[in-house]
């Protein structure tokens, strides 16, 4: 239909006796469309060429043999569109007998109208080649049927938020969410199709050059209805228009079915396991659900794969069939299809939060309790002299980057803080801050910035801090020379289950950083994901440190373990190192220390008492009290 349209368009805007078209470029969320200076209408040959039986007609506008009245709605009273209606859409009046307002309308609008005229007969001939039944709308009915299977049986409400429902069905493990999903019939999503063909060829701007996603969506949705109210000959009725502008913005300017997910706050992950089986969402409260949404083919997921590379100027195909990226607002994505993928294309989307969680969500979800992060609040500060090097370790999911951001936000603002990242998730409302993020080679096998790339560059711009996003390869190498090179108070995360683990990982390929190193590194920090009869919890399970390395007897020294009984992280009885080293750096006693660490367990308790929100207000109150703190120092 593409290419019958493409001509199409060119047909109705060429100009009158080989003039020029009026091609001045149009502002930005305008839609340009060229107004020919004569109307033309499809020859008798034309319209011979796409006359369909009644029959033939009949069976696919309404191929259930319903009353016709209500194809689109059952409140609609609007007369279908008929064999005879498209026949007589085609003749004309003399020229003489149309006014002179009517005839400059139709100047205005007649390359639209005539546009779906054509397109409209020329999807209902290719709908007639097809069985009275394809096999989208038989996927669609397993779908619905599946539906009913699950809320058929026994199945309880647990919440409901905006147009969501969670529900717990007997005998299935996992909860189900469900969202209205919109189930055009065939000639409706003919009709969808139409319009964003005839929409992509119109509106002239980008929607990804429009950043403000609301306003994307509204400039879009208005010209849709444009479109609409100007093409009359599709028989439309007007309360229709919403669902059509709707179904066609989701598609254009996000991603389809799916954007209810990536509209829920709530959701952390996205799963889309392949074509005929639901699609998979981790709750932030729930965990893992299945939900009601599932694609009929490759090609539905592979269009959002496709749309997401295009916006990053990358080639997903089959010599190239993995993606991993990041959406405009962060969220990060991994894409794959066959041969990688051996069961079809899937999609796994990370979300980004908006507002990301803060100290104070940690201590809520009992991820950490209020003494630890004190001390964690202390080694990330250095008591004003010498910050830790930390690592956080863990598991996929488990919330090593979270943690990471949360405390990156106790560096004292005056410092300068560099960050490497694979994808970009940090965020960071201080105000010296750089931010840094890989990059594959391209189609040819160049422009690759790798992260020990980036690393080894923030060594020349004269960082206080460095932070890695996830340590994998050679970059370790980089990252440890600035730990032994006076830059104090670098972080970064990597995968490993325990403290003795990650030693091991760091010291073997790919890494293989010198032992000698490790007297880089003070402390690791054990983050899990743990399942519990309140369902899925994230904890902090471990603080080692990190001693030994100068006598050639690295250990890992545990001084902060997880009891499952109370679900507390207590303190062993193995002493900090650390504190030793705070004390010669510094005119600091072991008083003034537990006294400086006590000021911020109530700091800490008065933000969770406050219910303090918001990533930017608990950091001005965290960078307030360093400047209290400076002030007081200055008296004394």
């Amino acid at each position: 239909m593409t290419t019958y349209i493409d001509a199409l368009i060119s047909k109705y805007n060429k100009p009158k006796s080989g003039g020029p078209l009026d091609s001045s470029p149009s502002m930005t969320g305008s839609v340009q469309v060229s107004k020919p200076n004569t109307l033309e209408t499809p020859t008798p040959k034309e319209i011979d060429n796409f006359k369909l039986s009644s029959s033939s007609f009949s069976s696919i506008s309404n191929p259930d043999n319903k009353d016709t009245k209500n194809s689109f709605d059952a409140n609609s009273n609007t007369t279908p569109i008929t064999k005879l209606d498209f026949e007589k859409s085609f003749e004309t009046k003399p020229t003489s007998q149309i006014s002179k307002p009517t005839q400059e309308a139709n100047n205005q609008t007649g390359d639209i109208n005539n546009l779906f005229k054509m397109a409209s007969i020329k999807g209902l001939v290719e709908e007639k080649k097809k069985t009275e039944q394809t096999d989208k709308q038989k996927q669609a009915d397993e779908q619905e049927n599946f539906e009913d299977y699950v809320l058929t049986k026994k199945s309880t409400l647990i919440t409901k938020f905006g147009s969501a429902e969670i529900y717990r069905v007997e005998g299935e493990q996992l909860l189900y969410y469900k969202i209205p999903v919109p189930k055009p019939n065939p000639s409706q999503k003919m009709i969808i199709n139409s319009l964003k063909e005839a929409a992509t060829r119109l509106i002239s701007t980008d929607p990804y050059k429009i950043r403000d996603p609301t306003q994307r969506r509204n400039i879009y949705y208005q010209k849709i209805i444009e479109i609409l109210e100007n093409t009359s000959e599709i028989n439309i009725p007007k309360h229709m228009f919403d669902f059509y502008a709707d179904a066609v913005v989701k598609e254009m300017t996000g991603y389809g079915i799916i954007e209810p997910f990536l509209q829920d706050d709530k959701l952390e992950e996205i799963m889309i396991i392949g074509p005929k089986k639901p699609v998979y969402v981790y709750h932030q409260d729930y965990g893992m659900m299945t939900t009601n949404v599932s694609f009929y083919s490759d090609d539905d997921i592979g269009e959002i794969v496709d749309k997401i590379a295009r916006t990053l100027g990358r080639q997903v195909d089959i010599s190239n069939p993995l993606l991993d990226a990041r959406l405009p607002d962060g969220s990060r994505v991994n894409a794959t299809m066959p041969p990688a993928s051996i069961d079809g294309v899937t999609i796994t989307i990370r979300k980004f939060k908006a507002d990301p969680y803060t100290i104070v969500d940690l201590l809520n979800y009992r991820t950490l309790n209020i003494e630890v992060a004190s001390f964690l609040w202390s080694i990330v500060e250095g008591f004003g002299a010498k910050p830790a090097n930390l690592l956080i370790s863990g598991g996929t999911g488990s919330g090593k980057t979270t943690l990471l951001n949360v405390l990156a936000n106790f560096i004292p603002e005056k410092d300068r803080i560099l960050t490497i990242e694979d994808t970009a998730e940090l965020q960071l409302p201080l105000k010296h801050v750089i931010r840094f993020e890989g990059r594959p080679p391209g189609v040819e096998g160049k422009g690759e910035l790798s992260l020990e790339i980036l690393t080894k560059n923030t060594l020349r711009m004269r960082p206080d801090r460095i932070i890695v996003g996830e340590i994998r390869h050679k970059e370790a190498n980089a990252l440890f020379t600035a730990m032994n090179t006076g830059h104090d108070g670098c972080m970064g995360t990597i995968h490993a289950n325990s403290a003795r683990e990650t030693l091991v990982r760091i010291t073997s390929p790919p890494m293989n950083v010198p032992i000698l190193m490790l007297a880089g590194l003070d402390f690791i920090i054990i983050q899990k994901r743990l399942s519990t009869p309140k369902g899925q919890v994230r904890r902090i399970t471990a603080i080692a440190e990190v001693t030994g390395v100068l006598d050639n007897d690295p250990k890992a020294n545990i001084i902060f373990q997880w009891n499952p009984q109370t679900d507390v992280l207590e303190r062993t009885e193995v002493p900090i190192h650390y504190f030793e080293l705070i004390k010669t750096y510094t005119n600091l006693s072991d008083l003034d220390i537990k006294t400086k660490m006590q000021e911020r367990v109530d700091i800490l308790n008065d933000l969770v008492k406050n219910k303090v929100k918001g990533i930017k207000n608990v950091a001005n109150i965290i960078q307030g009290s360093y400047a209290a703190s400076n002030k007081m120092d200055i008296k004394i």
